[in-house]
C-alpha cells in the first residue's frame, strides 16, 4: 500500500505554526531558559550510548506541540507501519523500501510481494562473513598463492561514499588491509591508486547493481586490462569479486560464480552499505565489527519503530528541520562531528538527504508550494573555526548546527580529548549566547584596548541566538556509529512523510548522465 498524501501547509497544525511562529520569530533563546530552570533536561533524550540535547532550538512546549500534532495529522505513523513492513511505499519505481531489512535481528518474517526475504538476506550475511574470514585470516589468496594485502571497492554514488565513509570512521578497529575507494571516473584518480599495488595481491570489488554504471565499468574494465598486464583472463576469477544481480556480465567480466554477492531493488542505493555493498566495511574491520554496525542500526529502527513521537530522536529532529526549514526559511543546516574518523560524514548525509529530499513535486504529482529538502553541509571540529564558522556566527542567515561530540577518545590522548570536547561545547554555548556590546566593552577595557571600542564595537558584537542540537556519545565504535547513520536514515524518512514527496526516487540524478552520452556519441 502507498503513502497517505496529505499537503502539509493545508492541516490545521501548519495554520497554528505559522500563528505560532510570529510569536516566536524574535524570542531569545536565553529567555526560555530563564523560564525555565529545567529546560535543558526537558528538551534532552538518550538512546544507548547516544544523548542528544536539543534545547537550544528556538522552540517552546507549545512549539514541540504542534510540531508533534504535524506528524500525527500527516500520518507519519501509519507511513513507519508501512516502511517497516515492506509496503511499495516507493511508487514512482514500484518498490519497497526495505533497508531496514538488512539489519534486522528478530526472526519476523518479512515480505516483499508475499515472498519472505530474510533467508536471503541471512544467507548473504553468512557468505559476507565467510568471505571476510576466509580473506582476512590468508585462507583466500590472489592468482599466485600470495595472501591479500589490499582491497580496492570500484562504485560510486551510494556504493561508494557509504562503504568509505564507514571504513573511514571506523578506521580505528581496521585490520592489516589498505582498503581503496575508486569512484570518480577521473582517470587521474584511477592512476594514483593502482601505481601503488599489486595485482598479485589486491582483491577489487566491483558494486554495481546492474553492472552497467557508466563510470563503475569505465574505472573496473582500465583495472582489468592493468591486471592482465601480468596476469590472464582466468587469473580474473581469484583477485575481482561483485555485488551485483547482472549474473550474465559479471562473468562475462570473468568473475567467478561464487565471488558474486546479491543487490535487490528494494534497498536504494544511498541506503545499501548494510547489505553486501558493504563487503569492503567487513573486510576491513571483520565481520564480528561489522555485525555491530548492523546491530547498531538495527537497534534505532527499534527505537523509531517503537517509541512515543514526543521522546523519539529521528523524528525530533526532522521536526525540528522542517520548523527552521519551513517557517525560519533556512536553506541549510550544518553538521559538525568533533572527531577526525567521521571526516565523511557530512558528504554522506549530503547524498543521504539531498538525493531523497530534493524534490519540487509532491506525492500527487503536483507542483509544491512550500520548501521541501534543505542543503546539508560540515566538516569535523575543529577545523570548522578556522573556516566557515564565521559565517554561522555573524553572517546573516540562520544555519541550525549539529554538533556530535564523543565523551572518550579511541586513543586516550587526554590533552588532546580535552582540548576538543572544551571547543565542542564552547561552540554550542557560543552560538546560543553571543557576545553583547557590553561584554565586548568589558573585555576590550580588560585587555587594554579602550581606545579602539568605538571604532571595533560593532564589529566584535555576536547577536548568538543560534539554534543546535548536541549529540554526545560515550566513544565511537561500530555499533553506535550504526546507530547515528540509522538515526539520520530515518530523520530523512520523516521529512520527506510530512513534506508528502517521495524520498526514494532520484531521477534528477540521470538527466546528466543523458546528456553526457549525448556529448560521448557526437
Amino acid at each position: 500500500m502507498a503513502l497517505i498524501n496529505t499537503n502539509p501547509t493545508k492541516t490545521k497544525s501548519w495554520k497554528k505554526l505559522q500563528a505560532h511562529f510570529e510569536e516566536m520569530r524574535d524570542v531569545e533563546m536565553k529567555t526560555l531558559f530563564q523560564k525555565d530552570g529545567n529546560r535543558k533536561n526537558n528538551f534532552s533524550l538518550s538512546f544507548d550510548e547516544i544523548d542528544l540535547d536539543y534545547s537550544k532550538n528556538r522552540i517552546t512546549e507549545e512549539t514541540l506541540n504542534l510540531l508533534l500534532q504535524l506528524a500525527q495529522e500527516t500520518q507519519l505513523s501509519d507511513a513507519i507501519t508501512k516502511y517497516f513492513n515492506g509496503d511499495k511505499i516507493n511508487v514512482t519505481e514500484d518498490r519497497s523500501v526495505l533497508h531496514t531489512a538488512l539489519r534486522n535481528q528478530n526472526n519476523n518474517a518479512i515480505k516483499v510481494d508475499g515472498d519472505d526475504v530474510m533467508p536471503e538476506v541471512r544467507q548473504a550475511l553468512e557468505k559476507i562473513r565467510s568471505f571476510s574470514d576466509n580473506v582476512i585470516n590468508g585462507s583466500y589468496k590472489g592468482y599466485t598463492g600470495e595472501k591479500i594485502t589490499d582491497i580496492v571497492n570500484i562504485g560510486i554514488g551510494g556504493s561508494d561514499l557509504g562503504p568509505r565513509m564507514v571504513v573511514e570512521a571506523l578506521y580505528y578497529y581496521k585490520n592489516h588491509f589498505h582498503t581503496h575507494f575508486v569512484s570518480n571516473i577521473d582517470g587521474d584518480h584511477i592512476s594514483e591508486i593502482l601505481k601503488n599495488l599489486n595485482p598479485e595481491t589486491t582483491l577489487f570489488v566491483i558494486v554495481s547493481k546492474t553492472f552497467t554504471t557508466q563510470e563503475t565499468l569505465t574505472n573496473a574494465e582500465t583495472i582489468k586490462k592493468w591486471f592482465l598486464e601480468k596476469a590472464t583472463e582466468s587469473d580474473i576469477k581469484h583477485n575481482f569479486v561483485a555485488v551485483s544481480t547482472n549474473l550474465s556480465m559479471v562473468k562475462e567480466f570473468g568473475i567467478a560464480d561464487e565471488n558474486v554477492f546479491p543487490m535487490w531493488n528494494w534497498v536504494g542505493g544511498r541506503y545499501s552499505l548494510w547489505s553486501a555493498v558493504g563487503l569492503s566495511i567487513s573486510l576491513s574491520i571483520g565481520y564480528n565489527n561489522f555485525d555491530a554496525f548492523l546491530k547498531g542500526a538495527f537497534d534505532m529502527d527499534e527505537h523509531f519503530r517503537k517509541t512515543s513521537f514526543e521522546n523519539n530522536m529521528p523524528v525530533i529532529l526532522a521536526l525540528l528541520t522542517i520548523w527552521y526549514n519551513n517557517f525560519f526559511d533556512t536553506d541549510s543546516e550544518v553538521v559538525i562531528p568533533y572527531s577526525q574518523y567521521l571526516e565523511k560524514l557530512p558528504p554522506f548525509l549530503q547524498q543521504l538527504s539531498m538525493e531523497s529530499n530534493g524534490k519540487s513535486v509532491d506525492r500527487d504529482g503536483n507542483k509544491v508550494d512550500y520548501q521541501t529538502g534543505n542543503i546539508i553541509w560540515g566538516n569535523t571540529g575543529t577545523n570548522v573555526q578556522h573556516a566557515f564558522m564565521q559565517l554561522v556566527h555573524q553572517g546573516t542567515k540562520i544555519i541550525p548546527v549539529d554538533f556530535i561530540g564523543f565523551e572518550e577518545p579511541l586513543h586516550g590522548l587526554k590533552d588532546h580529548h580535552e582540548k576538543l570536547m572544551a571547543n565542542y561545547y564552547g561552540q554550542a554555548e557560543a552560538l546560543y549566547s553571543g557576545k553583547t556590546k557590553e561584554e565586548v566593552q568589558l573585555d576590550m577595557k580588560f585587555n587594554g584596548n579602550a581606545e579602539n571600542i568605538n571604532q571595533l564595537l560593532p564589529f566584535k558584537v555576536f547577536e548568538g541566538n543560534k539554534p543546535s542540537n548536541a549529540f554526545l556519545i560515550k566513544k565511537l565504535t561500530p555499533k553506535n556509529l550504526g546507530s547515528l547513520i540509522a538515526l539520520y536514515e530515518h530523520k530523512t524518512f520523516v521529512q520527506g512523510v510530512i513534506w508528502n514527496i517521495y524520498s526514494f526516487d532520484q531521477f534528477g540524478v540521470e538527466l546528466g548522465k543523458e546528456l553526457a552520452n549525448k556529448f560521448l556519441v557526437n
